[in-house]
């Protein structure tokens, strides 16, 4: 059955100072190309029974993100993409 998830990420504007300690850290490892990180979240949200988009966004807008600081997107996945997003 598809699962909903929402990626929630610090808007542009707002500095991401985790993502900031990674791409600082970068070097270290010998990885030169990288110009910039973001950190976020992926929230995955299982529905008894169908997918509910609107009722995802509800739930995302409401507790999951922060609008003030935060944008997210919600989207439906394959039980399969979601295995592979963990390898």
């Amino acid at each position: 059955m598809p699962r909903v998830v929402v990626d929630v990420m610090l808007k542009p504007e707002i500095l991401d100072p985790q993502g900031q300690a990674v791409a600082n850290a970068l070097p270290r490892l010998g990885v030169s190309d990288v110009a910039s990180v973001r950190i976020g979240r992926r929230i995955e949200i299982d529905f008894t029974g169908e997918p509910d988009l609107d009722r995802a966004r509800e739930i995302a807008d409401k507790l999951l993100a922060n609008p003030v600081i935060e944008d997210f997107t919600v989207r439906l996945v394959e039980a399969d993409e979601t295995a592979d997003a963990r390898s």
